[in-house]
């Protein structure tokens, strides 16, 4: 709908904006999602093909789960989009913008886009996923955003090492955190702006990136347009997207968006009883270990015989060592064959040759880690929805 070259001039920021404003009139039609209250509508964004809208101001897009079965790379054009804060940097101009470094540095930056591009690039495959992500199917429900399993996806980044530009920067002794601003604002003074903090030795681990490229192309102006940051492993609330300023602290940062917001229980697993409230709370961080089945959804009806089941399987960076599937409910399972590894923080593919007999049939699938990690038979749960990693389940019907 938008030509990037248009994009990137600054002259199709104002025609998006009025169309993400006007999001009535690209609503195609309607999905529902499997769990209560789960109608939502299909719609067209730029940049973007049909999503599912979960709310307009300011956009919240889930991808349609059909898409995982296309291959390991979530294309940029269905990549979920989540932000907390309406008021977006429509006005940007790629040409001035600057990104600050600042703070507890011998020598404080302004890098324009040119600059940081002039840099050594690195790239890395790494799955994002909203903290979110499956919270629909929380029970007790839970407050949020009522996700499916779409609010992820995995892409090829390109950019350059945050601990480079540190290097630049200079960090001074005793710093503790780096925080990290974008360009997208609170349309209320009561409304916190949307900063994110990470330790010292996490943002210069060398893995951590600035990044301004997504598989091949020019980050879409959704998911993070000119420059977002990459935490590989983490949860997507740490991706700030509009990057634009970055602040190295002597202290721990108390900003309501990591002392208040996405926290879990302090608890073993991270989980309380159903219904309850955790005592103590940490920061979310590291996301756990999942797989799904995306050949087949739940309901399906097939034919009788042999079939190949495929999926995708990922965990916080430690790497997937098996992938285990069962066609009887779990009382038996099989390895399945993995697919092409493309990186320990990636979507790594799964198949399996299956013969099924006519009849009902609750197909399971769970994933291991190489440090052991492993998939829970129940749900856990907490408060905000958050880690959802339970062996997912898909009910088909054979004849």
């Amino acid at each position: 709908m938008f030509d990037r070259r248009d994009l990137l001039k600054g002259a199709g920021l104002a025609a998006m904006a009025a169309t993400l404003n006007s999001t009535k009139a690209l609503a195609l039609d309607t999905v529902t999602l499997p769990f209560a209250n789960g109608e939502r509508p299909l719609v067209k964004y730029p940049q973007k093909r049909p999503m599912i809208g979960l709310t307009s101001r300011p956009p919240q897009l889930e991808t349609p789960f059909a898409i995982f079965n296309d291959g390991p790379i979530t294309p940029n054009n269905a990549f979920f989009v989540r932000y907390h804060l309406s008021d977006l940097p429509y006005n940007l101009d790629p040409d001035k913008f600057t990104l600050e470094v600042k703070g507890k540095v011998d020598k404080p930056l302004k890098l324009s886009l040119k600059d940081i591009r002039k840099m050594k690039a690195t790239e890395i495959v790494a799955v994002n996923q909203c903290s979110g992500n499956s919270r629909g199917f929380s029970e007790p429900r839970v407050a949020g955003g009522q996700l499916a399993n779409g609010a992820m996806g995995n892409a090829r980044w390109r950019g350059v090492p945050l601990k480079a530009v540190l290097e630049m920067a200079g960090v001074q002794s005793g710093a503790k955190q780096v925080t990290f601003n974008g360009m997208d604002g609170p349309v209320s003074d009561k409304t916190p702006d949307f900063v994110k903090a990470l330790d010292l030795d996490h943002a210069t681990d060398g893995e951590v990136m600035l990044a301004y490229g997504m598989n091949g192309e020019d980050l879409p102006f959704l998911n993070g347009f000119p420059l977002r940051l990459i935490v590989p492993g983490y949860y997507g609330t740490y991706w700030v997207k509009h990057l634009n300023e970055i602040t190295v602290i002597d202290n721990v940062y108390d900003g309501f968006w990591m002392k208040s917001a996405y926290r879990i229980p302090d608890t073993p697993n991270n989980a309380v009883e159903p219904g309850t409230a955790p005592k103590a709370t940490i920061p979310i961080n590291r996301f756990t270990i999942r797989s799904f089945i995306t050949s087949v959804p739940d309901g399906a009806k097939l034919k009788a015989g042999g079939t190949t089941l495929r999926g995708i399987a990922f965990d916080g960076g430690k790497g997937i060592k098996d992938v285990q599937v069962s066609t009887d409910g779990g009382k038996t399972w099989v390895s399945a064959k993995l697919g092409k590894d493309l990186g320990k923080y990636s979507f790594r593919e799964w198949k399996l040759p299956v013969k099924l007999a006519a009849g009902a049939h609750e197909l399971k699938v769970r994933a291991t880690g190489n440090g052991g990690e492993t998939q829970p038979d129940a749900p856990r749960w907490n408060p905000a929805g958050y880690l959802r990693n339970v062996v997912e389940t898909v009910r088909v019907t054979v004849a």
